[in-house]
């Protein structure tokens, strides 16, 4: 699974890539600042009150134009999410390769332009850490009981502006509209979400 996963990424990449060699569209590069939680609830219904984590993102993407001021642009990031429990030294990293689409629209506002964009995003999982205390161990991807799904899905939103110089700023936000914890026979309660919001900064070539 991991192998189709970067083969997946690698792809992606040379798709931005190559559609930029061809065409006259803007290449970006983005990192910014993750504050992520596991939201939903147990399984006796009761919802689950977590705590934000800190952790990073770090990717590409290309600008499509396909109206004035509307770009259509398609990104691969490795973001890490996860959360902090309350009244428990414990935590859950999850690392993930995503692939968001987002419809931006872009005003010239001042002398930069406004950002404001939403859209759907696809990741996968590639690795994690459960950690209580000082004692460490995988998270278990898969499709059995206890086990986090691999696949996620849900849609982004971002506000920001780009300054003349091709620098930019943005906030954005995820929700995570995938339940990611895999029920056991009988659970029809439980449920497990990523959702979280962070800020980045990006540079964009044209």
């Amino acid at each position: 699974m991991k192998t189709k996963i970067v083969i997946v990424s690698l792809l992606t990449v040379l798709i931005i890539t190559n559609t930029k060699a061809q065409t006259n569209l803007s290449f970006g590069v983005r990192a910014g600042v993750n504050f992520q939680n596991l939201t939903g609830k147990d399984d006796a219904g009761d919802k689950y009150s977590n705590k934000l984590k800190t952790g990073f993102n770090l990717g590409a993407n290309v600008e499509i134009p396909v109206a004035t001021d509307f770009y259509l642009q398609p990104g691969v990031l490795f973001s890490t999410k996860g959360a902090k429990y309350k009244n428990i030294d414990a935590k859950t990293n999850l690392s993930y390769i995503e692939i968001p689409v987002n419809f931006i629209y872009k005003p010239v506002l001042g002398d930069g332009k406004l950002l404001l964009g939403v859209g759907p995003y696809a990741a996968f999982g590639i690795g994690g850490k459960d950690k209580v205390g000082n004692t460490s161990s995988d998270v278990q991807f898969g499709s059995q009981p206890g086990e986090i799904k691999r696949f996620d899905a849900g849609g982004n939103f971002l506000v920001g502006y780009e300054l003349s110089n091709h620098l930019s700023a943005q906030l954005n936000a995820g929700l995570g509209l995938v339940n990611i914890n895999n029920r056991p026979d009988g659970d029809t309660k439980s449920s497990l979400k990523n959702t979280g919001f962070g800020v980045s900064l990006g540079y964009r070539f044209n």
